[in-house]
């Protein structure tokens, strides 16, 4: 079996938009939609479910090369720090 790598990203992210959860679950949908439609990854929000105008977002990328999956990484945090609506205020990213 080959080499199995993973990247994994956690962002805190504050949302402008949001005035409500209801806002905040929007924004949220919309941006994880076509994060996973552009790019093969896994989203998800891990934290701050309950607080309207912030969020933690978790996402990995799988590849057997870790080159690849710091890449893909990198593009799906460009496309967030592109996003008018947050604004991205701590990130991590752990490889395995």
């Amino acid at each position: 079996m080959g080499d199995i790598m993973v990247t994994v990203c956690e962002i805190e992210i504050f949302i402008y938009e949001a005035n409500c959860l209801k806002d905040k679950r929007r924004i949220l949908k919309s941006i994880i939609d076509k994060l996973k439609a552009k790019h093969n990854i896994t989203i998800a929000e891990t934290d701050y479910n309950e607080k309207w105008n912030r969020s933690l977002l978790t996402f990995a990328a799988v590849s057997n090369s870790g080159k690849f999956s710091d890449k893909i990484i990198n593009q799906v945090l460009r496309k967030i720090d592109n996003d008018n609506r947050v604004e991205v205020i701590k990130r991590e990213i752990y490889r395995c």
